[in-house]
């Protein structure tokens, strides 16, 4: 499918998504060249136990976090292009293959699925989602003056980068803050970030793991302390 320089693998972390993990696998898999899973420690339901009646490839992280999760399989993958996607079905694996080809080609370092260029079904109709659009679009204008760039959509975690630039980036992150984290150091490395439309559904079943009025702290933290 692709050249053995390139190979691509799919990480999906997933943290109690019995009702989606089968789903989202079987979907990306004809997109991509391995799928790999990082199970949260903390899950309490049927995934694990899914993931090993269908032999699906998973290892498990250490209970710190969604961005613990990604260094996990960052740590664990030794060469070709990495895909993260979440496992709660709401990310399309058809735009894979427009991700990955501005990698393949050597014209991208890193490559975005933006929410602002191809439209959310998650980040409207509450109240939590209209204040979490509002931090998002301030620290991503504030990253865009600061380097010189006109990204739209720093903070989705649907993105595609190549191993070695990944594991270059030292990530330091454990929560949600890991997307904000990758950027900054990306953009101070100077390498190359590339935005394409994705549009985002709404997650299949059950709710998202982020609590904004919890965790929204760690971005403006995470902003200051890594943009300089």
């Amino acid at each position: 499918m692709f050249l053995a320089m390139d190979k691509v693998t799919v990480v999906i972390p997933a943290f109690n998504e019995e009702n989606t993990i089968k789903m989202v696998v079987k979907e990306t898999e004809p997109f991509c060249d391995e799928v790999l899973v990082i199970l949260a420690k903390k899950s309490s339901d049927r995934t694990k136990a899914i993931l090993e009646e269908n032999k699906i490839k998973y290892i498990i992280d250490h209970g710190k976090g969604h961005g613990e999760a990604k260094k996990c399989a960052i740590n664990y993958l030794q060469d070709g292009i990495i895909v993260f996607m979440d496992a709660d079905g709401s990310h399309d694996s058809k735009d894979i293959q427009r991700m990955i080809k501005p990698l393949q080609e050597d014209k991208a370092d890193m490559v975005i699925g933006s929410r602002m260029l191809g439209g959310s079904d998650e980040l409207h109709g509450t109240f939590s989602n209209f204040i979490r659009n509002i931090g998002s679009n301030l620290i991503q204008l504030i990253i865009n003056y600061r380097f010189n760039v006109r990204l739209s959509d720093c903070e989705n975690g649907f993105r595609a980068l190549k191993v070695s630039i990944a594991k270059d980036l030292k990530l330091n992150a454990d929560d949600f803050d890991i997307e904000q984290e990758m950027i900054l150091k990306a953009l101070k490395k100077k390498n190359r970030i590339k935005e394409i439309p994705a549009h985002e559904y709404e997650r299949k079943h059950g709710k998202s793991n982020i609590n904004l009025w919890k965790i929204g702290w760690k971005f403006v933290w995470r902003l200051f302390k890594d943009i300089w």
